[in-house]
């Protein structure tokens, strides 16, 4: 047998799993995959802006004393002054008969982080620690009161002037024909996201209710623009020195925006009403009234 048809007998009797040479199918490229589309996430919550301090320096201001579960109620001014007791502190005659307690403080101090309301001898009458909202701070005493110590204009609040006053986001292009998709029907919707969502708070004038005192104020949601109004002939100091400017609707909360950047938290709570979430302090409650 000749040599050349010696080599072609015996490449084809190999069997092709034991030929040295890959067969040309197997060399084949593979076709690449598309990569799968980013699931959309959805937008996280802006991160709360502090409210509470962290040095002596910040501690400055206008703060909200009240005893929880009650009316009773005490807008302080904290400066940094030093006195017989402390730092000073100032406070209206009214608030010795709206939280008795207020008869024996004298001054204030901040030790590791926590606001103490001391005597004349510069002993604590109230020791406050922060919640763990980071909002507000919290005493209790021997007889089991709890009494809590909201900022409403202090200096730890003030940095964040700028961030309230940001300009809003521009406003998403309009997608072409071709990337909106027609609507599916109800019936081929997935349950989750059939359900409607919860509506916001409708644009209006809304009361302030506190514990047992009703429409101690009053204020507009405007719906152009997210502006708040405090209406003339207000009696309620606290949101007088609070002084909201903006609100905002977002995952079911309401969020009022003072003028210095701080806010609080609003869930609804039935026939047109919002109430303060976490609810610390004294009662917080708007009502719709038009």
């Amino acid at each position: 047998m000749k040599p050349a048809s010696a080599a072609l007998l015996a490449a084809l009797l190999i069997p092709p799993a034991l030929s040295p040479w890959p067969a040309a199918a197997q060399d084949a490229p593979q076709v690449p995959t598309a990569p799968e589309p980013a699931a959309s996430e959805t937008p996280a919550a802006p991160p709360a802006l502090p409210s509470l301090p962290e040095k002596l320096g910040e501690v400055p201001g206008t703060w909200d004393l009240s005893r929880d579960g009650t009316n009773r109620r005490c807008v302080m001014t904290l400066v940094l002054d030093s006195g017989e007791a402390g730092r000073r502190l100032r406070f209206p005659a009214g608030c010795r008969r709206a939280l008795p307690i207020m008869n024996g403080i004298a001054g204030w101090l901040f030790v590791d982080g926590g606001l103490r309301l001391v005597d004349r001898n510069v002993r604590p009458i109230l020791e406050f620690t922060r919640r763990p909202d980071q909002r507000s701070l919290v005493a209790t005493q021997e007889s089991g009161e709890h009494y809590s110590l909201v900022p409403l204009d202090i200096v730890a609040m003030r940095p964040a002037v700028a961030a309230s006053e940001a300009e809003p986001a521009a406003p998403a292009p309009t997608p072409s024909p071709f990337q909106t998709a027609a609507p599916l029907p109800a019936e081929l919707q997935p349950a989750a996201t059939a359900t409607a969502v919860a509506p916001g708070p409708a644009p209006g004038i809304y009361a302030l209710d506190r514990f047992q005192e009703r429409d101690t104020c009053r204020i507009t949601l405007d719906a152009a623009g997210g502006n708040v109004r405090i209406v003339p002939g207000c009696h309620d100091g606290g949101l007088e020195v609070f002084d909201p400017i903006r609100w905002r609707y977002a995952n079911g909360r309401m969020t009022l925006t003072a003028k210095r950047g701080h806010s609080i938290d609003l869930v609804p709570s039935g026939d047109g009403r919002w109430r303060r979430d976490p609810e610390v302090g004294t009662t917080f409650v708007l009502r719709r009234v038009e």
